[in-house]
Order: structure tokens, then sequence, then C-alpha cells
């Protein structure tokens, strides 16, 4: 993709007025090295500016080379990462932040996330307040939690002083989450899809895709990506292939009609293929 055909890509302002790229590359599964370099470097000339990892994904220090290699002014580059689970308890979650922050090596973090709430360890407010102190001391722009449900969220907003600013969750046409989406509406929580397009590719094969897809003349991932586009969802498709994330980000030249839309709201069919995060205790 040429600088003349970079898309512009929309932003959602943040509760706390900072703004994140609609679209995002996510890294999980990237292996370190070459491969996520490789996708990271792809993902910037391709046009992308929000790159989404985590230290358990064990490919910050790539993502951190890659993004210094591309010569990007850094406060082009919003940059999330995620706390891990096995370092919920307030002094452990600040040096984690720093562990994270020394691997990618960019001065600060755009967007710090809790990766799952653990709530049989029940620690998560413990983090929280750390992530507090990290963000009132400037060293990361957002906080926000990940795979969150309503009954976790509730929890941590009677417990501490800060709304999280994103929950990023599984979330894809067959797993829509109306009732977590809603509570994040009300509390003014932006909502990030993870999976978007379903690891499985149930979604990508569902008549309704299909049909759309031919109608625009547009892969089936392509239709799911504009949906979460048009549904007001902040998205990070994964892919290590270059041209596999270059079509993921041309999304921009067509829009799916409300009866559209509505067609793809009604496959929701509640299908997780990850953990439930009312039970997921892996440290």
């Amino acid at each position: 993709m040429s600088n003349s055909t970079i898309p512009s890509i929309p932003t959602i302002t943040l509760n706390n007025g900072v703004e994140i790229p609609q679209v995002g590359l996510g890294v999980f599964q990237t292996k370190e090295g070459a491969e996520v370099e490789g996708a990271v470097q792809a993902a910037l000339e391709a046009g992308y500016r929000l790159i989404d990892t985590a230290a358990i994904y064990g490919n910050e220090e790539g993502v951190g080379r890659a993004i210094k290699a591309s010569g990007l002014p850094r406060e082009e580059i919003f940059i999330t990462t995620k706390l891990w689970n096995a370092n919920h308890a307030y002094d452990d979650a600040l040096r984690a932040f720093d562990e994270s922050l020394a691997r990618l090596d960019c001065g600060y973090i755009d967007l710090y996330l809790i990766h799952w709430p653990l709530p049989m360890e029940g620690k998560f407010t413990q983090a929280w307040k750390a992530m507090e102190k990290l963000y009132g001391d400037k060293r990361v722009r957002a906080i926000g939690v990940s795979n969150f449900k309503p009954n976790h969220l509730e929890e941590l907003l009677k417990a501490t002083e800060t709304i999280p600013a994103v929950n990023q969750i599984e979330l894809h046409p067959l797993l829509q989450q109306a009732e977590t989406r809603a509570y994040c509406a009300e509390h003014g929580i932006a909502v990030e899809s993870y999976s978007p397009l379903m690891q499985a590719g149930d979604a990508l094969e569902h008549s309704v895709i299909a049909d759309l897809a031919q109608k625009y003349g547009k892969t089936p991932a392509q239709v799911i990506l504009r949906w979460h586009l048009q549904s007001g969802l902040i998205v990070i498709p994964k892919s290590a292939r270059p041209e596999r994330i270059r079509e993921n980000l041309d999304i921009f030249d067509f829009e799916l009609s409300t009866d559209e839309v509505q067609q793809i709201d009604g496959m929701d069919q509640n299908q997780r293929i990850g953990a439930d995060p009312d039970t997921a205790d892996f440290k």
C-alpha cells in the first residue's frame, strides 16, 4: 500500500479524552522475533496506528523494536499492553508494568489493561489501584480492563475511583455480548473486540456473511470487520501475513445498510471460543 492509499482510520474518544484508532493489529500468538516484527512493520506501512500486545504474549520486545524501526513519531502510534494474571497484587502490578515498559522500550504506554478478572482470587481491585497510580503518574495515557463482565465491573467501580476507559472482550457475530456492551455504554466504557472474526471461522462461513461479501465484492472477514466498525466497536484483528493485514484494513470503501447490520446482529448464538471470565483462573 503506497502512502497515497493509506486509509484514514476513524478514532473513538475514550472517557478521559484520549483518542484511540478504531482498527488495530492484535499480536496474540504471533511469535517473538521476525514474525511479530514483520507483522507490526506491515501493519504500520499499511496505515495501522494501534498495536495491541500483552505481557503473556511474549512478544513485547519485538513489537517495540518494530515500532522503533518504523521511524514514525512515537505519539502517532497507540500501544496497548496488558497485566498478566499472576501480578494482581498492588506491588506486583507496578513491577509488571515496569517490566512491560522496559521490553517495549517506548517511553510510555497508551493503554494498559488488566488481562483477566480472576474473580476467585479477588485481587483485581488491588491491580486497578496500581493502575490508577500509573495513570496519575502519567506513565500510561489510559487504563482499562479485558474480559470483564458486568458483575466484575460493578465490583471494580464500587471499590475504586476511576472508571475503565476500555473493556476488551471476545466479540464476534456469534458472541455479541449484549449485556456487557449495554453496561459499558451506560458507564462510558469503550468496548474493544478481540477474536473479531472467531478463530474457528464459523462466522466467516455463515450464509448472511457470504451473501453480503458477494454483494459488496469483499471478503467475509471484511464484512465482519465493517460490522464491528458500524457497531461502534474498536476492533483488533490478528494476522501475521502482510497481505491479510492489508486486507483487514481495506474496509472503508463500503457501508452496510441498517438492515444488513441487523441481519448480522441476528446471528448471535452466545458462542464463546475463549475461556469464561467467571471461571478462567490460569496464571
